[in-house]
C-alpha cells in the first residue's frame, strides 16, 4: 500500500466501521427533548430511536465527527471546487447540508 494513500483508505475503512456500529436512519432535529434539542434517527419502517437515548452505539461516531474535523472537511471541499468536483466531493456536500438547518446555510442546497 502507497504510504501516501494509507492514511485515506484507513479512515475511510474506520467511517463504514463507525457508520455501520452507530444509530442507523436518518438523523434530524425533532423538537425539545427535556429542555435539550432532539435528535432522533429515523429508520427507513418510519421507525424512530432518539439518538440520545443510543449513546452507546453513538458515541465513537460523535467523537469521531467532531468540530476537529470541520477545517479539514471544509478545506477538502473547497480544493474540490476549485477543479471539476467528483461524485463523492458533491455528496459530502450534499449529506452536509441536509444537516444543516436552513438558516444556518448561506445558499441553497447544490
Amino acid at each position: 500500500m502507497d504510504p501516501a494513500t494509507s492514511p485515506l483508505l484507513t479512515a475511510a475503512d474506520a467511517l463504514e466501521a463507525l457508520a455501520a456500529r452507530t444509530t442507523g436512519g436518518s438523523w434530524e432535529r425533532s423538537g425539545l427533548l427535556a429542555s435539550r434539542p432532539e435528535v432522533v434517527a429515523r429508520a427507513a419502517d418510519g421507525s424512530t430511536v432518539h439518538v440520545a437515548e443510543a449513546r452507546a452505539a453513538t458515541v465513537d461516531w460523535i467523537t469521531a465527527l467532531s468540530p476537529a474535523l470541520a477545517a479539514p472537511l471544509a478545506d477538502w471541499l473547497r480544493e474540490a471546487a476549485r477543479s471539476p468536483a467528483g461524485p463523492a466531493a458533491l455528496a459530502v456536500a450534499r449529506a452536509v447540508l441536509a444537516g444543516v438547518a436552513p438558516d444556518q446555510r448561506s445558499g441553497p442546497l447544490p
